[in-house]
């Protein structure tokens, strides 16, 4: 990382060598006080989601906001952000590999660490780890509430988990990990209600139940950046785990809030390309590929050159529609990526900005850390 700095502070955003990831400061502060003072209103804790970052710079500030923890989605991530000097982290995934077991029993010496189970083998390997670490892990019986991806069925089946976690000695039982990530992107904010309210009855059915046998849910959690203020409404969920708020990627910039109006978040995140090639009329070339953004959730959006549009992408160029001509070889374009998390993921540092001059260089921290 040392020999790949892109930019120093004091200098023209438009100088940062290109392809490099931009962070309007002005614009990510603001996102962050916005949820940070809803959850506070709302009387939610708020763990946002380091996936999205990657970065101790910008956990930092979320924070000092008032955020009780992080989420991390693997054992590297949660590793480099208690190094970092968070004490409170949540691996909203299972973790089954032994080796990487034993360094989560090993990090819960240093924070305050809490898992995600949907397995009662797990489990005991969970239990094992924390007795030869002499440690404890908390643990959230993860549920499949709609997304189709890791989890118990609510009910029984999460119960009867959550009783074998609450027997454990080196375990405690923590409560409900109830996130529906694929609901998070439906456009339709009507439809988006709908899908939400499904899952908050399933979950509340699941926390009525464990309290008529005994078992407390300290934590309710799941939400995203599309739902998090249906969540915080429900009465059921205590903590939103809300990522990409911090940055509104162009994929969330698609996903209408009430009365079709847009998220209460604003763009932060920018790849910053340049014109490499100008041979033809309403036609560039730009240095952003596949390898410097992510296009699974479609292609990125083109902020600051009206009328340009970003076409495609092969690994190392990107193809600008320019219909009015107005890119010269050179020009710098600030593209909004339409995934922020792998876009993060693919560089080793932001470059904070505010208006149009360098003012802070972050590293990712976490880059890579797939673990």
């Amino acid at each position: 990382m040392a020999f790949n700095i892109p930019a120093e502070v004091g200098m023209h955003i438009t100088a940062v060598d290109t392809p490099c990831l931009l962070v309007d400061i002005d614009a990510l502060e603001a996102n962050i006080a916005y949820l940070a003072d809803f959850a506070q209103r709302a009387g939610v804790r708020l763990r946002p989601h380091a996936k999205s970052h990657k970065s101790a710079d910008i956990a930092a500030r979320q924070l000092a906001q008032g955020a009780v923890g992080l989420c991390c989605q693997t054992v590297s991530e949660a590793e480099a952000m208690v190094h970092a000097g968070v004490r409170d982290v949540l691996v909203s995934n299972e973790v089954v590999a032994p080796r990487m077991i034993d360094r989560l029993a090993a990090l819960a010496g240093d924070a305050r660490v809490i898992v995600c189970a949907d397995d009662a083998d797990n489990v005991a390997a969970l239990e094992a780890a924390a007795a030869r670490f002499a440690t404890r892990l908390d643990v959230l019986v993860e549920m499949d509430v709609g997304a189709g991806r890791c989890g118990l069925a609510p009910g029984e089946p999460a119960c009867q988990l959550a009783h074998t976690i609450a027997a454990c000695t080196n375990l405690r039982f923590a409560g409900l990990q109830a996130y529906h990530g694929p609901a998070q992107h439906i456009r339709d904010h009507a439809e988006r209600r709908a899908a939400i309210d499904a899952v908050v009855g399933l979950t509340r059915d699941t926390v009525e139940r464990l309290a008529r046998e005994g078992l407390t849910c300290e934590i309710v959690a799941g939400a995203g950046t599309g739902s998090f203020d249906m969540e915080a409404a429900s009465g059921v969920y205590n903590e939103l785990q809300c990522g990409s708020y911090v940055f509104l990627d162009a994929d969330y910039a698609r996903v209408a809030a009430v009365d079709g109006r847009a998220l209460p978040f604003r763009h932060s995140l920018f790849v910053q390309t340049r014109v490499i090639s100008k041979t033809r009329a309403g036609r560039a070339v730009c240095d952003a590929g596949l390898k410097a953004h992510s296009i699974d959730s479609g292609l990125p959006t083109v902020f600051d050159h009206a009328g340009v549009t970003y076409t495609g992408a092969s690994d190392e160029q990107g193809q600008l529609d320019d219909p009015q001509d107005t890119l010269a070889l050179g020009d710098t374009l600030r593209l909004v990526p339409g995934h922020c998390d792998p876009t993060v993921n693919m560089h080793d540092w932001l470059v904070g900005f505010r208006g149009d001059r360098v003012v802070a260089l972050w590293p990712v921290t976490a880059r890579g850390m797939s673990l």
